[in-house]
């Protein structure tokens, strides 16, 4: 029981509030995978901990952000999620829509984790996305050329002053299309 004990201090002392068996090795300095998953079981048949999703373990009360970027790495907050909280899109959902290497939706205590795929070739240039702690997110003018990448300029936004033309000149030659290139142009009325 003395790794338990250790254990549990491990993950209640930690900044992070989303964790996996493979991050839980990493910080506890423990080599038995096996040994921690007893653990985890018991910590969280005793309420002390939350296990809301199979390989998923949280403190009691989790951040959201770093729930998203923990269900499936490499993934980075961005689109709608980020766009409302910039200003750019007014309609309001509590989703968390993500960037990732697959398309899926996850519910979690009655959150929606919506994931969208993005060419691997996209992975390579992390500009535009923060990683702050536990959690990459996109900062608006990325999440903006992620949403008309990933619609084909199907898309609504209620308000484009607070992008930065300038920054969105920057990330778009990332993307490599000159069909989103067209769609930007002609929507931002610039020239490129």
């Amino acid at each position: 029981m003395g790794s338990q004990i250790n254990l549990l201090q491990v993950v209640l002392s930690s900044p992070r509030t989303v964790f996996t068996i493979q991050s839980l090795l990493m910080l506890s300095g423990l080599d038995d995978s096996k040994r921690i998953t007893k653990s985890l079981h018991y910590y969280t048949n005793d309420g002390k901990i939350l296990n809301p999703r199979r390989g998923i373990y949280t403190k009691l009360k989790y951040d959201v952000q770093e729930m998203a970027c923990s269900l499936f790495r490499p993934s980075y907050i961005s689109m709608e999620y980020v766009l409302q909280r910039a200003g750019v899109v007014f309609q309001w959902d509590d989703s968390i829509t993500c960037i990732s290497y697959l398309s899926r939706t996850v519910e979690i205590d009655n959150r929606l984790y919506q994931y969208r795929k993005i060419n691997p070739e996209l992975w390579i240039g992390m500009e535009g996305i923060e990683q702050r702690d536990n959690i990459a997110i996109a900062i608006p003018e990325r999440a903006f050329l992620d949403m008309m990448y990933l619609s084909s300029g199907n898309c609504y936004f209620d308000n484009l002053r607070p992008l930065s033309v300038k920054i969105i000149r920057e990330l778009l030659p990332l993307y490599r299309s000159t069909k989103l290139n067209e769609r930007v142009s002609k929507l931002l009325n610039i020239k490129l």
